[in-house]
């Protein structure tokens, strides 16, 4: 039998659900009314054109952003939850591993600098799938269109679990009963947030949560100056020592490295945005200077504050009682409410387009295919609510051929350099080796860990 506080609770998430899918639905009705009566014909290619800058939702393709705004909009694709798990990589492979961290750092820089050459010495191509397209043909378009939207699917399952971890956090008591099935706090805010963020998954037009995530700078550097502040002034300190290299925590601690510069899709969208884009390897350097000092100083942070106690996301660790590590969790639960949407919608978009005109010009199955989506992500989060070991999968598999393996063979194929040795070939085959071991000792170590944790 629930108690008092558990059912007050839940009325008021239900109560408050209610409220938003109500708005939301008119909000969308609107909008599509509005849709209708400036375009009433609107083909399949145009439709499609809008889905794929949906891929991009924090680039404004206006085709004149300065440097400034460049570099915002790259350092935004970079800095994401990656910041949350950082500190715990470090805690795994200890203070010697921060090496790794920078070799990445810049590896992954070098490889974003390969998409622009590629772009270069093809001017008509302007996305990633393009450039997978120009080396590899359709094939490679198709591969690469799978690679980044089960990328895109994972971690929405991870913004799930994020956010149960953290509600889970503020009220360790809540649970949900139904009947004699009772369902564990972590679990229970899963279900939720799913509830919650059901109502933007109507949505067509997700113009305001665009606006809304590209934020993401901002709500990184408060949850760093939160964390901070929790350290220096609520008691906690700067004490861990930690380890100075703990060899069986490396692959965990590779993995989640490269999880932190997952941005590569973003970038031939930026290229083609910029109002110079010859300057774009500068843009690229400033991003990823302040990106991997961002990362950096929250890793030590956190490995200071908490030593080798530090869990898989640092907010997991914050005294609930301070302020400023509720500003910290509060804004890390903003995360996924805005963002989960937005990284869904390109993955429902490739459903879609399999689909005939008849079928998609429902828009009933348009939102039932959302839905599904959004259950079975749920479903996955409810059966496997291990954060750390997902962030893992998705470095060592995804981000691996995302941002280091297919930048060097399509530059290696566009470029012709695969005909002939030079320092450039040998430093792409050089990454290519180095980004293989990675991904098969961080898989293997990933899917070990997984099992552990199941059983």
């Amino acid at each position: 039998m629930k108690n008092d506080g558990s059912r007050s609770l839940q009325v008021e998430w239900l109560r408050h659900l209610l409220f938003w899918l109500e708005a939301l639905s008119l909000i969308d009705s609107e909008l599509s009314k509005a849709h209708r009566a400036a375009a009433p014909q609107v083909s399949r290619k145009n439709s499609k054109m809008a889905e794929d800058q949906l891929r991009s939702p924090l680039i404004q393709r206006t085709g004149g952003s300065g440097f400034i705004k460049s570099c915002f909009n790259a350092t935004n694709a970079f800095l994401g939850i990656g910041l949350l798990t950082v500190p715990y990589a470090l805690s795994r492979g200890g203070w010697l591993s921060l090496a790794l961290f920078f070799l990445i750092g810049i590896i992954t820089f070098y490889t974003g600098i390969l998409l622009t050459r590629c772009m270069d010495l093809d001017p008509s191509t302007t996305t990633y799938l393009d450039i997978a397209e120009r080396a590899f043909g359709k094939t490679g378009r198709i591969v690469g269109l799978i690679i980044m939207n089960c990328d895109l699917y994972l971690v929405s399952i991870g913004l799930l679990i994020l956010e149960g971890d953290n509600l889970h956090k503020l009220f360790p008591k809540y649970r949900i009963h139904l009947g004699a099935l009772a369902i564990d706090g972590r679990r229970s805010f899963i279900i939720l947030t799913a509830l919650v963020i059901s109502p933007t998954m109507l949505l067509t037009d997700l113009g305001i949560l665009s606006y809304v995530s590209a934020t993401g700078i901002f709500s990184c550097f408060i949850i760093i100056a939160s964390v901070i502040c929790v350290g220096a002034l609520e008691g906690v300190g700067f004490h861990g020592k930690g380890e100075l290299l703990n060899l069986a925590g490396i692959p965990t601690a590779l993995s989640l490295y490269i999880v932190c510069f997952a941005g590569h899709p973003v970038i031939p969208s930026i290229y083609t945005s910029a109002k110079h884009p010859q300057q774009l390897s500068k843009v690229l350097l400033c991003s990823f200077f302040v990106t991997t000092m961002t990362y950096a100083l929250m890793a030590v942070t956190g490995y200071l504050m908490f030593g080798d106690g530090v869990e898989s996301q640092i907010t997991l660790n914050l005294p609930t009682k301070a302020v400023s590590a509720k500003v910290a969790i509060y804004t890390t639960l903003l995360i996924p409410v805005t963002r989960y949407a937005l990284m869904m919608t390109p993955v429902a978009s490739a459903i879609e387009s399999g689909m005939s005109e008849e079928h998609l010009s429902k828009r009933l199955i348009r939102i039932l295919i959302r839905l599904a989506l959004l259950v079975s992500t749920v479903v996955v989060a409810y059966l496997f609510p291990y954060f750390e070991s997902l962030m893992s999968i998705i470095g060592s598999v995804f981000v691996v051929l995302v941002s280091f393996l297919l930048p060097c063979f399509c530059y290696l194929k566009i470029s012709g350099s695969r005909r002939c040795w030079s320092w450039k070939s040998v430093g792409n085959i050089g990454i290519i080796v180095f980004a293989t071991f990675a991904g098969v000792i961080g898989t293997y170590s990933s899917i070990a860990q997984l099992v552990r944790e199941m059983s």
